[in-house]
């Protein structure tokens, strides 16, 4: 058995060793020993390989599958600019606090010396964005291998998920030829594992003890932001706070869930009859102005729990950081408590009454009937831009919901890919809700061998209608908004699909919306076709409609 033969069948073997069940695989030359010894692991039915030749997608998906089943999964490449393609995931992953074990194989040091091709400095290609760096050996034939390759394994395991903060590892691994078996099977020494399948290092799950916050105040607000919504929802549901959420009512539970939270937020004068005490914010909030207003306003003490390394402090006055959330020190006040309640029923009264005089379809009506018409236990993976926002602000309260947004840094890169790795381990009907860039941005995942129960609703405004509602889009800059921010592409989504071998249909009407949303088997597009020109105006009116309800 050659070297790299040896440490690849090694490397895999110490992950599945420690619980790695899912690994991505992108093909290439100089990662072909890896590639063997993961096919064999995946036909002997130890892990779940996938495969994927977009390295940037095939990053995400492994993102994707992570954040879902919350357990580190591995994703491999060859060397040069196919490792480069892995960076945006795995800043995604930073921010996000999303295990990833990255493996990129490279050429040994003779090779790079002589400007061999494919050739990069893959030395800390992410920079500060891993929890854990560090380039293998080359292999030899010497004792001592088998417990340096498998150490290394538990340790690069151990920074994406045992300690504080969940997030990704990168682990560069220099192969030298050959790259494939060359029929001898001896080797220097034992191969072997530990016995009974034990990892090489055994490690604990999670390392240092939780963490707690302490609130102490009377008259308080929740934010709950992704994967802490539900348990938000019960401890505000315990403690008589109201909680607010930036994926609206998705995830929210109890008689103290706010539904129109972010609307009541955004309201000057609500907000300032109404403001908090203490803001007690679990996770990190990106999406809303007003929440980060809320954050800043130095009358107003932030306890944060589980932020990410860049806690979310706009005016610097954080009061308490936590891994989790303890008993308050008082009781709430329950007229504080009332006036929120009350205030959320004016407001999404008004709210849903003005989505109903308003012309099909726009992004916040398509946003509410998709919420509405989501199964039981369904997955709603979210994109970025309108899609974050118009969910938030038109959908309902549905706490059997689970929601996956790419927050960590927001970007529209890889989101189909992350929604098919997302659907392809929930166990139920998965959806995905899309603006048209976000689609076309990664429109290479539909390439799947294993496609999910997924439908992909794209809401497509032909360009950036996000700018519609920012600074941008205002009327003094017409005369370059179509040229810089709008983009239309003009691209015909349908015969993308087909080339894919994707269903894909045009819901023109709501009756064809709603009909397409109804659970199927198998990836499949649904296509609304919007009008971004009218953008601005519609959250005007809605804005001015939940203004005068609160007015009231």
């Amino acid at each position: 058995m050659n070297p790299s033969t040896a440490q690849a069948k090694v490397l895999v073997d110490e992950l599945v060793r420690n619980t790695v069940s899912h690994v991505v695989l992108c093909p290439g030359s100089r990662n072909a020993p890896l590639s063997l010894a993961l096919h064999e692991a995946a036909t002997a039915g130890r892990l779940q390989l996938h495969v994927r030749i977009d390295e940037r997608g095939a990053a995400f998906l492994a993102l994707g599958i992570a954040a879902r089943t919350g357990r580190p999964v591995a994703v491999v490449c060859t060397s040069g600019t196919a490792a480069a393609n892995f960076h945006p995931a795995v800043l995604e992953a930073d921010r996000a606090g999303v295990p990833l074990i990255v493996l990129t194989a490279d050429r040994p040091p003779e090779l790079r010396a002589a400007g061999a091709n494919q050739v990069i400095d893959q030395q800390r290609l992410y920079g500060n964005a891993v929890r854990y760096y560090d380039e293998l050996a080359v292999a030899e034939r010497r004792a001592g291998q088998n417990a340096y390759w498998r150490s290394q394994i538990c340790r690069a395991w151990n920074a994406a998920y045992g300690e504080w903060r969940c997030g990704p590892v990168h682990l560069n691994v220099p192969f030298r030829e050959p790259l494939v078996p060359d029929g001898d099977s001896e080797w220097y020494e034992s191969l072997d594992g530990r016995p009974g399948g034990a990892r090489w290092t055994e490690l604990p799950d999670f390392g240092a003890l939780p963490s707690f916050v302490v609130p102490s105040a009377r008259c308080g607000l929740v934010i709950a932001c992704d994967s802490g919504v539900r348990a938000a929802s019960e401890w505000a549901e315990r403690h008589g706070w109201p909680v607010v959420s930036e994926t609206g009512g998705l995830g929210l539970s109890g008689s103290t869930a706010i539904a129109s939270g972010v609307w009541l937020l955004g309201a000057e004068g609500f907000i300032a009859r109404h403001r908090p005490e203490q803001v007690l914010c679990i996770g990190r909030p990106t999406v809303f102005r007003q929440v980060q207003a809320l954050l800043s306003d130095s009358d107003v003490e932030v306890l944060l729990v589980r932020p990410d390394s860049d806690w979310p402090a706009p005016a610097h006055n954080v009061r308490q950081v936590g891994q989790w959330f303890d008993e308050p020190t008082k009781p709430a006040d329950p007229e504080w408590l009332a006036s929120w309640q009350k205030a959320d029923r004016a407001a999404t009264e008004a709210l849903s009454t003005a989505l109903r005089r308003e012309q099909w379809p726009s992004g916040l009506r398509v946003a509410a009937e998709l919420v509405d018409a989501l199964p039981a236990e369904a997955l709603l993976v979210v994109g970025s831009s309108n899609p974050a926002r118009d969910v938030a602000l038109a959908g309902r309260i549905r706490p059997d919901v689970l929601v996956h947004r790419n927050r960590g840094v927001a970007g529209i890169d890889g989101t189909v890919s992350t929604a098919i790795g997302a659907a392809s381990v929930h166990r139920g009907h998965s959806y995905a809700l899309l603006g048209d860039l976000t689609f076309l941005h990664d429109v290479n995942a539909l390439l799947a061998d294993d496609r999910p129960d997924l439908t992909i609703v794209v809401l497509n405004d032909d360009g950036g209608g996000i700018f519609s509602l920012l600074e941008q889009g205002a009327p003094e800059h017409s005369d370059s908004f179509e040229r810089v921010f709008g983009t239309p592409h003009g691209a015909d989504l349908g015969s993308l699909c087909a080339g894919f071998g994707v269903p894909h249909q045009v819901a023109g009407t709501l009756a064809e919306f709603r009909e397409a949303l109804r659970p199927a088997p198998g990836l499949r597009v649904v296509e609304v076709r919007v009008d971004r020109s009218r953008h601005r105006d519609l959250h005007s009116r809605v804005r001015s409609a939940v203004s005068t309800a609160l007015g009231r």
